[in-house]
């Protein structure tokens, strides 16, 4: 089961990253460490994608390094 877009949000502001907005659904975060923004899209209660994932476990990955 996938985790929800609102999981995601919670993993990357755990980790310091600060939403600086977006269109829509779309929600842009930054960190001073990590050269791409990463954007998630879609409501907090929706499953997130594969590639959401994957862009969030890399962006806290580079992070930590």
């Amino acid at each position: 089961m996938p985790p929800k877009v609102k999981e995601l949000i919670a993993e990357l502001e755990h980790v310091d990253f600060v939403n600086r907005g977006g269109k829509g659904s779309h929600r842009n975060f930054v960190h001073p460490n990590v050269t791409k923004p990463i954007t998630i899209s879609g409501k907090p209660g929706d499953d997130a994608k594969h590639y959401q994932v994957r862009a969030v476990r890399m962006a806290i990955e580079e992070v930590r390094k």
